[in-house]
């Protein structure tokens, strides 16, 4: 038996507590009227206090936006180095972003696809570089179209980009300026770079980084396609290349938006 039962069960217990009770005086109104306001204010702070489910709809904190174009040319092309509105500041890429533009663009699969189809055209006629025939030199063609893309990146974007302190970005000129002069300009622009404080100057890391990359090829390309004549017609078509992608990459836009309504 409990000493709460024992102590209610006795008939002195029963005394004892209805005296308590009667020695307790009776609320006043005030109190009762205090009692009343404080749970209508209590019931005001509940309906407006915020609730688990307000708490959930709350929107989460939105990631940075990417200093890259992350757009593609034809939905496919990776188009990571064009600035397409340049009518404000642009930001200058840090050290670290010159060089993730440098991984980005060597590992995209577009690029290392087409590495593959440039492998697969020059073993069909056994061009440059000159490997020979069989799937044995097939895989050597495809492994220095890989290295060839991937160290004029690491020179031009990489290195040379952070040590001359140039954005190696292609900044679009974009519909202000007219059909003509836009085409200049993005020919011009294999010759001239921003450098990280805005002002315009030769692109030595995009020239210079071309250079390298074509000239660290002589450790793996065979002695038949290590001659000057070679050397000089990469160089050309390296520049041809450039210019074609300054073309896609200032045009571009205005097809999507002109033919597919794109903003």
């Amino acid at each position: 038996m409990s000493a709460h039962t024992h102590f209610t069960s006795c008939p002195r217990g029963r005394l004892a507590l209805a005296a308590l009770l009667l020695a307790v005086p009776p609320a006043s109104s005030q109190v009762i009227e205090y009692a009343s306001d404080s749970a209508s204010v209590a019931y005001q702070l509940e309906g407006s206090w915020p609730t688990a489910a307000t708490a959930l709809a709350v929107e989460p904190v939105k990631p940075a936006p990417s200093v890259f174009n992350e757009d593609r040319i034809l939905g496919v092309m990776p188009d990571y180095q064009t600035v397409r509105d340049t009518t404000h500041f642009v930001t200058p890429l840090s050290v670290k972003d010159k060089w993730m533009l440098a991984v980005k663009e060597t590992v995209d699969p577009f690029n290392i696809a087409t590495g593959f189809l440039t492998a697969a055209e020059s073993q069909a006629g056994n061009e440059t570089p000159k490997y020979g025939e069989g799937w044995r030199n097939f895989g050597r063609r495809v492994y220095a179209a890989q290295l060839d893309f991937a160290t004029q990146n690491f020179f031009s974007a990489g290195v040379l980009a952070s040590a001359l302190h140039q954005d190696p970005r292609y900044y679009r000129r974009g519909p202000q300026s007219k059909f003509v002069q836009r085409i200049f300009y993005s020919v011009s622009q294999l010759a001239i770079a921003h450098q990280d404080s805005g002002r315009e100057a030769f692109n030595a890391s995009g020239i210079g980084g071309m250079a390298l990359g074509i000239a660290a090829s002589n450790l793996y390309y065979p002695s038949a396609s290590r001659t000057g004549t070679v050397m000089f017609g990469r160089v050309w078509t390296s520049l041809m290349g450039g210019a074609v992608g300054n073309l896609m990459s200032e045009f571009w836009p205005d097809v999507e938006q002109r033919f597919f309504k794109k903003k």
